[in-house]
Parts: structure tokens; sequence; C-alpha cells
């Protein structure tokens, strides 16, 4: 396949590059800057995706089979709020209309955030534990808001160009070899920490790219979307017990047990037949490693 990475340079797409680039595909690699190395199977070029003619001269030009669009301002508190909504919506908007013209299936980051409590002023429990991807969707930040306008942009690219388009949403991708996972976990009292609306919840960067794998391999007719998190939390407690602890309460509705994820990959799991394979027990004690062609 020709297959077109946006935020090639970047954490989780310098993974999916070098993953699809492993495979034999034909990847071409678009981001701000290009990376200090060359990778075989993968052509870079650097491209601002917020101009539409860069993003599509780049991506018509390569007549792409498949669009895996990962770039984007990550969160909150890196560039002024208005600047991270219109980059990030600007720039899906780009991607995918060009996606849709080149007739290419598209997989792309939306984000757990797009519920509304994980950047809320003030974290508030959703209405049922665990949350899935018919959860309303309550944003009130310039990234999640972003990513809830991806999704309509996804929905509209589908429908205009018939085209497959998956959104996924990625919780905290974490690295093998970090330690920030451990560092969260030693530094935990439930009696004391701030609520926090992710529920402690993560996603190892090479399940995310296995799920990728799974969407464009299984695509479907129009556009789904599909949580992507690890099977537990990252702090070895109880769920349930650590979130009315630091919240003070509970949605009446709860099905979780022992330390399983707030947020649910049922659908995944069904649809694509996707599990998450790596946890934060073995990521943490590994060895660093990432993607030669970028510096870390």
């Amino acid at each position: 396949m020709k297959i077109v990475v946006t935020g090639a340079t970047g954490g989780v797409g310098s993974w999916l590059v070098d993953h699809f680039a492993a495979a034999g595909h034909d990847v071409l690699g678009l981001d701000l800057d290009r990376p200090p190395r060359e990778r075989e199977n993968a052509t870079f070029l650097a491209a601002d995706l917020t101009d539409q003619g860069q993003a599509w001269d780049a991506i018509l030009s390569f007549d792409p089979d498949a669009v895996v669009h990962f770039a984007a301002i990550p969160r909150v508190g890196i560039e002024p709020d208005a600047e991270t909504f219109l980059t990030n919506v600007t720039s899906t908007y780009h991607v995918l209309e060009a996606a849709g013209q080149a007739g290419a299936d598209v997989v792309w980051a939306s984000s757990e955030s797009i519920y509304g409590a994980v950047f809320a002023a003030e974290p508030w429990l959703p209405e049922y534990f665990p949350v899935d991807e018919d959860h309303p969707r309550r944003p009130e930040d310039p990234y999640a808001t972003s990513k809830l306008v991806g999704e309509d942009i996804a929905a509209m690219t589908a429908r205009k160009h018939d085209v497959s388009v998956t959104s996924i949403r990625p919780s905290w991708v974490t690295f093998p070899g970090e330690q920030q996972t451990a560092a969260a976990r030693d530094q935990f009292d439930p009696e004391t920490a701030e609520p926090n609306g992710n529920f402690w919840t993560y996603v190892d960067v090479r399940d995310v790219v296995s799920i990728v794998d799974a969407a464009l391999e299984n695509a479907s007719d129009g556009h789904e979307t599909y949580l992507a998190v690890a099977a537990e939390n990252f702090l070895d407690r109880p769920t349930a017990e650590t979130i009315e602890t630091v919240f003070g309460d509970l949605p009446e509705e709860c099905a979780l047990e022992g330390d399983e994820s707030a947020f649910s990959s049922a659908k995944a799991r069904a649809e694509l037949e996707w599990e998450p394979t790596h946890s934060w027990r073995d990521a943490e004690g590994e060895p660093a490693s990432g993607p030669s062609f970028v510096d870390r």
C-alpha cells in the first residue's frame, strides 16, 4: 500500500511510519520538519498542513491508498487556545478532504478527552463507567473541542467521498522505557490527589500502532469511532474505589472490576479484533526505544 502518515516525526507518528515502512509499504511522512535521518521505504516532506495548498499538493501528488492523520497540537497549554483549536481543525479538514479526493481510507487520532472531563476546569464524573463510544461528548477546552469538530469532519468525509474513515480515541500514550507512569504512581495518594478526568488510564504506543493497523485491515463503510486504552489503570489500584475516594462519588451505573480501565475498548475488540497487549508492568522495565530516524 501507499500510506501517508502525518505527524511523522512525532511520538506516535514516528512509530507508525516505522511500522508501515518495516512491513514493506510505501510511506510518505509529513510534518513541519523533516527528520534528521532517512528510513527505508519512507519519504519525508516538510509541510504545514494548515495550508491547504501544501496539504493537498503533498497528499494528492502521492496518490495514497490510505492516510493516517496524527499531526496535531496534542493538548492544551502548549499554544494559545485559539491556535490549538484552529491548527487542529484546519489541518484535519485539509488532510481528510485531500484523502477523500484521492479515494483513500483514513484513520486519524481523535482523543478520549472528547468526552470533556480530561481538561475540564473542574474534572467531573461521566454518566457511567466504563465509558464507551456512545457516552455524550461535552468538551469545554479547545483541544477536545477540536477533536469533536474533527470527528464531524471525519463523518462528512466518509459521506462525501464514500471512503472509510476511522476515528481512534487514544488515552494518554506511553512509551517503552519511560518512567512517567511509575513517577505518577509513586507520588499518588488517593486521600490528597486532585481529581483526574482521565481516571488514570493510558495506552502503550505499540497498541496505538496495532489499532491503526486493525482499522485499516477492517475498514468499514462510513465513519466509525473506537476507544484505544490499556486494559488496566497505571496505579495498580482498584479503579472504582480510587475514583470514589478522589472524587467523593461514583455514578450510579458503575461496572468496573479491579484495576479495569475506566474507558472501554470492547467495541474495538468486537469489530476490529483488537486487544491491547502491552502493560505498564512490562513497559516500564523495557529499554527505551523508538524509531531510529528521529531523535529522542
